[in-house]
């Protein structure tokens, strides 16, 4: 089932959710505003508000394991390479408010990894870097834009959205037994080439 997280909805998304299936075996947080987005607050209350709110929410009636959808941008927020410094401000304020909301959403995942746990419910994130989905495409029209075009992974493609599917659907099932509370990088090398000694 898919729901909403936009314009202060989290609660009624929830509430949705519920109301078809008072026990949930396993939930997938895939909310996500690129930094394209004109209006900085809206990529935070959705990437970031919206998606906490899903997995508070539904926390009580998930048995087996649930994954949040983050970002490669969530490693990014401590790197030197600040488009603020290099004036680039007006671009800078969605590329600053998507890579803090996807970091602060990892941040989220992990303070929860006790009383998920006690309750056997596993929790992790995936942090896709450049897929070929409609986000980035709306991305590559930005003033940044020629930066992700240009920018080139040591697997020198995109990733496909199946690709994400996998392991999500990997994270979700039994084999994945003991992985909670992790960052599962699935963005062809480009968290190590950028930020080889930081893990």
């Amino acid at each position: 089932m898919r729901g909403s997280v936009h314009s202060g909805r989290p609660a009624a998304a929830v509430d949705a959710v519920l109301g078809l299936a008072p026990r949930l075996h396993g939930l997938v947080v895939c909310a996500g505003l690129g930094p394209h987005v004109r209006d900085p607050m809206q990529i935070v209350e959705v990437n970031y508000r919206g998606a906490v709110e899903v997995l508070d929410g539904l926390f009580p009636a998930l048995r087996g394991a649930a994954v949040a959808v983050s970002s490669s941008a969530s490693t990014m927020v401590k790197r030197a390479d600040n488009p603020i410094a290099r004036g680039e401000e007006a671009a800078a304020l969605g590329h600053l408010a998507y890579s803090w909301s996807e970091n602060a959403l990892t941040v989220a995942v992990r303070q929860r990894v006790s009383q998920w746990g006690a309750a056997g419910v596993r929790l992790n994130t995936v942090a896709p870097g450049a897929v070929d989905t409609p986000l980035l495409q709306a991305g590559l029209a930005s003033r940044l834009g020629d930066a992700v075009r240009n920018y080139q992974a040591p697997i020198p493609r995109r990733g496909r959205p199946e690709e994400i599917a996998s392991l999500i659907r990997y994270l979700l099932g039994p084999d994945a037994g003991y992985i909670h509370g992790a960052q599962l990088m699935i963005d062809g090398g480009s968290d190590a080439l950028l930020r080889p000694t930081e893990f």
